[in-house]
């Protein structure tokens, strides 16, 4: 593999020689500005090996590099040994150094490449601003990559009854009314799952995430909705026309842009399309840009989408619960074959899918053992991942996608004999998570503000996480959406607002390089909590049900309304899920959520 990486990289200069440009950068991301790619669009993986989801990738005749953040430093290492391709530490709140890097790097009349299609507005306009030159109607993956893969043909289907309970026809008219206010006619679309939203539509194109490639162009009267051939069956495509909702051809969502009337204005997000979006538009459409009024919608759970979750989380739990008691009964018996941790993560999956409405997991389940738990975005390979035995700390951080829901949720778990340093460590991650959980704050809070709470007692520890605490959770949609987020470096814009109906995970962590890593994660819905002269407040309701394992407590560093809150949230647990589980199972959750 790292011979093929080097080939590739050589295939790549000469492709730049023969185009004359000076150096080429592949994002992680394709023409919506995706987490997870579709297979055509993995191109900064092909290039370098680095497999991680967030990474940028410039090459020029003499460097390689892949910059990506602290969540990744430990598995870029490992996976760039040896190709050729060096790692480029982003440093908090710095994701786009590779623009600083460039404009130092580059000579005056020196040319980037990048494909405009997948290249990000808000990039594309910072790489203008510092005045490097850049040609946008290359695509040199196309010149290199021999065996790309196609774009994905998954059917769509609609998210119906009694799980969508706004209608396609309400949801248009919604953000018809919004684009009146801000005196728009016309709206691009390009992020998924904001389409998905909006026209009440699933699909399968992209790993994790129930979605499908497509644009939106909605106007006042109609909308179109450009999607691969023969995505949407006729009967389908029937009941979106009688929403005025009429079917194109993927490939020609930029002539309908090109072809807008003369004078019209155009709502866009420039934050959620690329370069190549906007550059179809005619210089005499009036821009509006504002973030997508579908962005803030989604986010924005009503109370019969919140019960569905509620009774998903049930689901979820049931499964966690089968699966738990199977993985201690199996480390407990001596005579047991070899448990790897890809094979835990296969089990966990197998118990979700004996669950009612469970449809796919909501992103790779990450089960490290010891070290490899300090790695935050580890995956187990499916051959050589390693044993779980001995003495130290699991952790498994998983999620399902249900038709009633999107579910997020780490816990960790001791193996044989664990030492002080991990309760305490444990412990500590534990009274940041509850300290989070019972906050109140006023309605509207810019949601980076909340991330010091939950960090505050790892903080008078001398201990910090490098990343956020929280990210946005969408509902049976992508299990990190906006515009919320529970991070430090996220700017407290506006649009980052707390409202209610928000869900949003709960997840702070430590991890010992080399040692262990330890992360405790709930999700958690912004509903009412208080109102008075000062305003309305919000707070917590927590959403997911699975017992914390008290093996790993210290229990003299909590206070006595820490230990009030972890036993009322067990005696939670224990009621809702008792009647979902039983054996082994409910004998499992019973001795777990046992007060302390």
């Amino acid at each position: 593999m790292k011979e093929s990486i080097r080939t590739r990289l050589e295939s790549m200069r000469a492709a730049m020689r023969r185009h004359q440009v000076d150096a080429c950068m592949v994002p992680s991301s394709d023409p919506h500005l995706s987490e997870y790619l579709p297979a055509r669009w993995q191109g900064r993986e092909w290039l370098s090996g680095f497999t991680g989801s967030v990474g940028t990738f410039i090459v020029t005749q003499d460097f390689a590099g892949v910059w990506t953040d602290g969540r990744y430093w430990t598995q870029a290492e490992a996976e760039l040994a040896g190709t050729g391709v060096k790692l480029m530490k982003i440093s908090s709140g710095a994701s786009v150094q590779y623009v600083d890097w460039l404009a130092e790097t580059l000579k005056p009349g020196q040319v980037l490449a990048v494909d405009g299609a997948v290249l990000g507005l808000s990039i594309a306009r910072l790489l203008q601003a510092r005045g490097i030159a850049f040609r946008t109607d290359l695509d040199l993956l196309d010149e290199v990559w021999t065996d790309r893969p196609g774009l994905p043909d998954a059917p769509v289907y609609e998210h119906q009854r009694p799980f969508a309970d706004k209608t396609r026809a309400a949801k248009l008219a919604a953000l018809r009314a919004e684009m009146t206010r801000q005196g728009a006619a016309h709206h691009i679309i390009s992020t998924l799952d904001d389409i998905a939203y909006l026209f009440n539509l699933r699909g399968s194109d992209v790993n994790y995430n129930p979605i499908f490639l497509s644009h939106a162009l909605v106007d006042q009267d109609r909308a179109m909705l450009f999607v691969g051939a023969g995505k949407i069956e006729p009967g389908l495509a029937g009941l979106l026309a009688a929403d005025n909702v009429f079917v194109e051809p993927y490939e020609e969502a930029a002539q309908a842009l090109a072809t807008l009337p003369a004078g019209s204005t155009l709502l866009l997000d420039p934050r959620r399309i690329t370069f190549g979006t906007r550059q179809a538009v005619p210089d005499s459409v009036r821009i509006i840009e504002a973030v997508n009024p579908t962005t803030f919608a989604k986010s924005r759970k009503t109370e019969h989408e919140a019960e569905h979750v509620r009774a998903t989380m049930e689901q979820d739990g049931a499964a966690l619960c089968e699966f738990f008691s199977w993985l201690e009964q199996t480390l407990a018996d001596p005579k047991r074959e070899p448990l790897t941790e890809y094979a835990i993560g296969q089990h966990l999956l197998e118990a979700r899918r004996r669950r009612p409405g469970f449809v796919s997991p909501s992103f790779g389940t990450i089960a490290g053992f010891n070290a490899n738990g300090a790695i935050m975005h580890y995956r187990a390979p499916a051959q050589g991942s390693a044993v779980v035995e001995g003495n130290g700390l699991l952790l498994l951080d998983s999620g399902g996608q249900y038709t009633g829901g999107t579910t997020d949720i780490t816990r960790v778990v001791p193996v044989g004999v664990i030492t002080q340093q991990h309760r305490r460590d444990f412990t500590l991650v534990l009274k940041g998570m509850m300290a989070l959980s019972v906050a109140r704050f006023p309605r509207g809070v810019k949601s980076p503000m909340l991330d010091a709470i939950a960090r505050a007692p790892l903080w008078a520890a001398g201990i910090d996480f490098g990343h956020g605490t929280g990210h946005g959770v969408g509902y049976f949609l992508n299990v990190h959406e906006g515009p919320q987020s529970i991070s430090p470096s996220t700017p407290p814009d506006a649009h980052t607002a707390m409202e209610p109906g928000m869900i949003t995970s709960n997840e702070p962590g430590i991890y010992r390089p080399g040692k262990w890593g330890i992360r405790i994660e709930n999700l958690v819905l912004n509903v009412p909590a208080a109102e008075s002269e000062f305003g309305e407040f919000l707070g917590f309701e927590t959403l997911t049900l699975c017992p914390i394992d008290t093996r790993c407590i210290d229990k003299s560093l909590l206070r006595e309304d820490e230990v009030r809150w972890l036993n009322e949230y067990h005696a939670t647990v224990r009621q809702r899920l008792s009647r979902h589980v039983s054996g082994d199972s409910l004998r499992w959750l019973n001795e777990r959520t046992e007060a302390i």
